[in-house]
């Protein structure tokens, strides 16, 4: 199964909570804001999901 990790660069207020939880690093900050810059990687662990406060980001099943 593939997982998708999604960020709202609207709701991304820039912390990188997302990039230093991320065990596979799916993550990078790109213009001050979150990038799935490797969403292959993601486990669906949905660590990123329960750090960011602001609810920018999504994992949704393949």
């Amino acid at each position: 199964m593939a997982f998708n990790p999604i960020v709202d660069e609207k709701k991304c207020v820039g912390c990188e909570e997302c990039v230093d939880v991320c065990p596979v690093e799916v993550f990078e900050m790109e213009n001050e804001k979150s990038v799935a810059v490797n969403a292959e990687e993601c486990m669906g662990c949905e660590s990123c999901v329960e750090v960011c406060e602001e609810g920018a980001i999504v994992v949704e099943e393949d």
